[in-house]
């Protein structure tokens, strides 16, 4: 949002840019029913915040939570404790299809809404007989082995067909037919949906099943043909409420992806080669399987239950604290006056931003709507515009320390501490943004265009003056750098923003706070879900082990070209990852790539890296380009030349992964002599890279000929040995004695005989 102050300088205020974007299909509750939501998803917030800091409820107020004795919660129960109240929230919040602009066609559908009155019959069986059966372990009236409560749900038992026909049969039932009735079933904007209430009620029977159940003897059999059938029921259930909301909120995408990987579980033992499995998984053991840490309550959910929630509460503080928009500002007011100004600040907001954010389409909606109109202003093109924000904010989910919550799952999945990725992270990223800035500053060179003026920008001594709105990232970075762990500094930060704004006009009261954890709830529904879709495949993958015969591919291509074979697993993750947010791109790439990459000889790190890199790349490499589709959709340009022009901005980030193989002085791994000049000269890289893609050198249009030395240059001083580096300059200097003193024609075309 863009406003013009009232002074006679029309200066351009960046307003509510950190504002969380209202979906198609997202309700707008007003009244009553806004409370009780907002109430909800406050909750929902405060009770990670609260559950994540070790903070007992019961010991504050003498109440034991039904079903849950231990509190702070054991992993397993506060992950599907986790996903329950996303999936209850988000099926109230976001709407099982668009909403039309014609407000007729939103009015209740009473024959729908009367069939799914009809479901709740089922669906409060379900939850009143995990109840029951709650009650029973509880009672302590069933045998125990080694220490454990035993569940004799065997087939030909009384308990067996209590879970088939009073639990599982009617949670399928009600689950079903949620889903399918929300298809169908109509209401207004700022209302609820009976279907929608009925697959929230689905949701506790699988949770407050699945609690009860994994608190006996029979967890020890998730993953084998013995779990009870009363798992694979919830299992499947929850799965595909899973699916529904995923749909719901990141489109079909994720959830074609994971529908492949699911029949692929069940006619895997029909392929042929490297797909076959020995025999075929029946329904029970593989729903017994995904339902566990090896699948959906495994390293995805345990990233988003804890390290991602976290920092969105803590983006949920700083967009209550308007921090966000001080950001974009003080970015207009360092690199605005710079030709091209807008492109830069987008650079620099949308990286800073788009690091919190966790989502590249995300952040482009929400600074792009300032930066593209502006930069279409100065004179770029829509299609460069919205390029530009696409890669910029594709950057920030590689910018250290947040990275768009990467590093996080990076650290979950690896075993590597969070701060040695962190710092891993620093030249990369810097290569990235120094490398879409060249390529931002040549283009606007080569168009003539010209910075915004003085009086069209905030003043920088006042944005110099307001510089303590830093204080809460400074404060992150501080405390994990000198050790605090990443739940410990996320809270001080979190703290901090709220303190920073008692000095700003907008103050974060107890309603602010409140208003924050209830924005907090809301947006955490997206990740929350699609995290626990990537666990899906996930659970897939650790079953089938077709991420093991994956790497024996990748082994034999290694046999024939390293080259070859990190090429190929660029494909893979780029392909695996496109239309997925970032978090699930990586989980599902590493998964499948990375595992190969690992047995080739590459150290766990930058094998990582790397993957990392590609899956977050796909959000602007085509054809399947989120980010550049959304920036396109601000700008006004054909989506896929958006993308295509995204990609050629933010070429560099292709290249460097490469780079780590040869080279893991940039990932910081040597001497600091190793590290520092691997930085410098590839720093210098880049910058020839941006002259050579653009064809800008020395102030002036490059011929094709110098305009390929300097790629090649470049690639060689990206990748960072000591004969490469003076081969590279030695290239550099001859392209410059000819850019310098022949001055070839850069139109010149390249003569070809007999052409006519």
């Amino acid at each position: 949002m863009v406003q013009e102050s009232t002074q006679a300088d029309k200066a351009v205020i960046a307003e509510g840019v950190d504002e969380e974007p209202v979906e198609a299909n997202r309700r707008l509750f007003t009244g009553w029913r806004m409370q009780v939501v907002a109430g909800a998803a406050a909750l929902y917030a405060l009770f990670h915040m609260a559950a994540l800091n070790g903070v007992s409820i019961s010991a504050y107020t003498g109440i034991t939570v039904p079903l849950l004795p231990q509190f702070p919660m054991e992993t397993w129960n506060f992950r599907i404790f986790h996903i329950a109240g996303a999936l209850a929230l988000g099926f109230v919040v976001y709407n099982a299809m668009m909403f039309s602009d014609d407000a007729h066609k939103d009015d209740r559908s009473s024959l729908w809404g009367k069939l799914a009155y009809v479901l709740f019959i089922p669906a409060l069986l379900a939850v009143g007989t995990s109840l029951w059966f709650a009650q029973i372990i509880a009672s302590g009236t069933l045998p125990e082995m080694g220490g454990l409560t035993t569940w004799p749900a065997f087939a030909g038992t009384p308990i067996y067909a209590q879970e088939v026909w009073y639990f599982g049969v009617p949670l399928l039932i009600a689950t079903g037919g949620g889903i399918v009735l929300g298809w169908f079933e109509t209401a207004p904007r700022d209302e609820f949906r009976v279907s929608d209430i009925l697959l929230g009620v689905c949701a506790f029977a699988v949770a407050a099943y699945l609690i009860a159940i994994y608190g006996t003897a029979a967890r020890n059999a998730v993953g084998t043909p013995f779990v009870p059938i009363g798992v694979a029921f919830a299992a499947t259930a929850g799965s595909a409420m899973i699916l529904e909301l995923t749909r719901r909120v990141a489109g079909l995408a994720l959830v074609i992806i994971t529908g492949v990987f699911l029949l692929y579980t069940f006619v895997a033992h029909l392929l042929p080669g490297i797909l076959a499995v020995q025999s075929a998984y029946s329904w029970q053991r593989f729903f017994g399987h995904v339902y566990s840490d090896a699948g959906i309550l495994g390293p995805t959910t345990a990233v988003s239950s804890t390290y991602i929630i976290l920092f969105i509460i803590f983006a949920a503080f700083l967009q209550a604290s308007k921090v966000g928009d001080y950001f974009v500002n003080f970015a207009f007011a360092a690199a605005g006056r710079a030709r091209g100004g807008p492109a830069k600040v987008a650079i620099f907001a949308s990286g800073l931003m788009g690091m919190i954010n966790g989502t590249s389409a995300g952040n482009v909606v929400a600074t792009g709507s300032l930066t593209i109109p502006l930069m279409k202003k100065v004179g770029y093109k829509p299609t460069t515009a919205g390029a530009v924000e696409a890669a910029a904010s594709t950057g920030g989910q590689i910018m250290p320390p947040i990275m768009g919550a990467g590093a996080f799952i990076m650290a979950e999945i690896t075993g590597i501490p969070y701060q040695d990725i962190a710092i891993a992270a620093i030249i990369p990223a810097i290569l990235y943004f120094v490398s879409v800035y060249f390529m931002v500053d040549f283009e606007a060179a080569k168009l003539g265009m010209r910075g915004m003026r003085d009086d069209e920008l905030p003043k920088l001594a006042k944005m110099v003056r307001q510089v303590y709105l830093f204080i809460p990232i400074i404060i992150l970075i501080a405390a994990l750098f000198m050790g605090y762990s990443v739940i410990r500094a996320g809270t001080l930060a979190t703290m901090a923003a709220a303190v920073v704004s008692w000095l700003t006009p907008f103050p974060m009261t107890w309603r602010g706070i409140v208003k924050a954890f209830e924005l907090a709830g809301i947006m955490s529904i997206q990740i929350i879900a699609v995290c626990a879709c990537a666990g899906i495949i996930v659970g897939v993958i650790s079953l089938t082990g077709v991420g093991a015969r994956f790497s024996a591919v990748l082994l034999d291509l290694a046999g024939v070209s390293q080259l070859l074979a990190l090429f190929f697993a660029m494909c893979i993750a780029i392909l695996l990852g496109m239309g997925m947010p970032t978090t699930a791109a990586y989980a599902v790439a590493a998964s499948v790539v990375a595992p190969g990459l690992v047995q080739l000889g590459i150290p766990t790190l930058t094998a990582h890296f790397f993957v990392f890199y590609f899956a977050v790349l796909s959000a602007i490499t085509p054809p399947v380009a989120l980010a550049s589709y959304a920036a396109a959709g601000i700008s006004g340009a054909n989506p896929m030349q958006t993308s295509v022009a995204s990609f050629k901005i933010g070429i560099a980030a292709f290249i460097v992964p490469f780079m780590f193989f040869y080279n893991s002085a940039l990932l910081m791994e040597g001497t600091w002599f190793e590290v520092i000049r691997a930085g410098i000269t590839a720093t210098f890289g880049v910058f020839l890279l941006s002259g050579g893609v653009q064809g800008w050198f020395l102030g002036q249009r490059s011929a094709w000929f110098i305009r390929i030395g300097l790629v090649t240059a470049a690639l060689l001083m990206i990748e960072g040995g000591l004969i490469t580096d003076l081969i590279g300059i030695g290239v550099t200097a001859g392209a410059w004695m000819i850019q310098r003193f022949l001055h070839p024609d850069p139109n010149a075309s390249i003569p070809v005989r007999g052409a006519d």
